[in-house]
């Protein structure tokens, strides 16, 4: 693994994200990456070899595991946690894509902005991180079901009974270092539910953080007409102004329309 290039990874996303993201963002990487990395996996290394049968009825063994760990704990978090991270990247990526059609405007236009701060989460910026906010969720619950679905108490026995073809009764089978495995899976389960409140809770914190901008705004264009000479440079027209994906400062190309008369300008054009 380039270890640099996943710190710039790191980096990135940390940047572009609010207080509950960066907690969120630690905790996948220190609790969840790591202890998956360093403990996990050796764990369950040679999961297959130590698990053993009161049987020399040759394939009961295989038959046995199969049915009991139909599909690896180890590779169903590697899935999980790859998955998981991937939204983040595509806010990465949204903001070098808005910095890229910034500098090309630059080059082409050389006065105001397409994009006044490309890294503020406005217009489809915010869009796609409430997505991928909503998208972490959903991958961890789903996960979650399918731990469910194939493992109803979600920890290990000490003992499996199997009665499945070519053995030739039920036999007794056991998993190795059960104790263990116990405690690692209680500990991803209690991390995925604790990222998914995190990122549930960032996405009401967003919601509520919008709408409140929206209701201060409204409330500042009702008490401020629009034939106040202050009113274009007033604070809350500059918010309005940040609400949209778009945006273009010290261009007389694109004329500012009035809230309440959108098609103002063209009238007085054609008078």
């Amino acid at each position: 693994m380039n270890w640099s290039v996943f710190e710039g990874l790191l980096s990135g996303v940390n940047k572009y994200s609010t207080a509950f993201g960066r907690i969120w963002l630690s905790l996948v990487f220190v609790f969840r990456v790591l202890v998956y990395l360093v403990t996990v996996e050796r764990v369950w290394g040679e999961d297959q070899k130590d698990f053993d049968c009161n049987t020399r009825q040759p394939g009961c063994t295989n038959v046995c595991f199969d049915d009991f760990f139909p599909v690896s704990h180890v590779r169903l978090w590697a899935l999980q946690l790859i998955l998981v991270t991937c939204p983040s990247l595509l806010v990465v990526m949204h903001v070098a894509y808005r910095k890229a059609r910034e500098k090309k405007y630059q080059e082409e236009v050389g006065k105001g902005h397409l994009y006044l701060y490309p890294g503020k989460k406005r217009g489809g910026l915010w869009w796609t991180y409430v997505c991928s906010l909503l998208f972490k969720a959903g991958i961890d619950v789903v996960f979650l079901y399918v731990f469910h679905a194939y493992y109803p108490q979600y920890t290990l026995p000490s003992v499996v009974k199997c009665r499945s073809a070519p053995c030739p009764n039920t036999v007794d089978c056991f998993i190795s270092k059960p104790s263990e495995k116990n405690i690692f899976i209680i500990f991803m389960l209690v991390t995925a539910v604790i990222c998914i409140l995190l990122n549930l809770v960032e996405l009401a914190y967003l919601v509520i953080k919008r709408c409140s901008e929206c209701m201060e705004s409204q409330r500042a264009l009702t008490a401020r007409p629009e034939h106040d000479p202050n009113w274009a440079n007033s604070s809350s027209k500059q918010k309005d102004f940040l609400a949209g994906d778009l945006i273009f400062l010290g261009s007389d190309t694109h004329p500012t329309l009035s809230p309440d008369h959108p098609r103002a300008h063209v009238k007085k054009t054609i008078l």
